[in-house]
């Protein structure tokens, strides 16, 4: 079932096969990896939309999960799965806590300094391994940590993010 229309969030996306009976191998953006797991559908771009597949069974195996697809019997079929991007509608999240954002939710945001000069839009965010960094496009692009420290608030309704950054940096 496809749900057009829909706000699409990744949560990973699906790297090799696993034995012959259908099983794939997957790399999840969540955190922890096993949240995945919780998503009992999941949809794949195929035939260039988002197609459903139901999660039969699904662990972690190793450093990464291994997760077998309602009606993907086989390893070719699997293999066909291979570099799919693993999607579920926004919609689906559960709520964020105080203070917690989705990656996704962030994207498209304004950012401002204190002084209130325009940085330009959060394009994305990534994980260095000590803290998450923000992308920001511009005049020109700028590498903002997502820190405490950098960010003083983030207002999703205004969709703002005021950051305590120098514009010459």
């Amino acid at each position: 079932m496809d749900k057009p229309g829909s706000r699409w969030v990744t949560l990973g996306r699906i790297t090799g096969v696993f034995g012959v009976r259908g099983w794939v191998k997957v790399f999840s953006d969540t955190a922890p990896a096993t949240n995945i797991l919780g998503f009992l559908t999941w949809y794949l771009n195929t035939e260039g939309r988002p197609k459903a597949f139901e999660v039969e069974e699904g662990r972690p195996h190793g450093k990464g999960i291994i997760v077998k697809l309602k009606g993907c019997d086989d390893r070719d079929r699997a293999a066909a799965f291979i570099g799919s991007k693993i999607s579920v509608p926004r919609d689906t999240l559960p709520a964020a806590g105080d203070d917690e954002f989705y990656w996704t939710d962030l994207e498209g945001l304004r950012v401002r300094n204190l002084q209130g000069v325009d940085l330009g839009k959060m394009d994305r965010l990534f994980g260095t391994g000590s803290n998450d960094v923000m992308v920001v496009s511009g005049d020109r692009q700028r590498l903002i940590p997502f820190t405490a420290d950098a960010v003083t608030s983030v207002d999703l309704e205004t969709g703002l993010i005021t950051v305590d950054w120098d514009p010459d940096f």
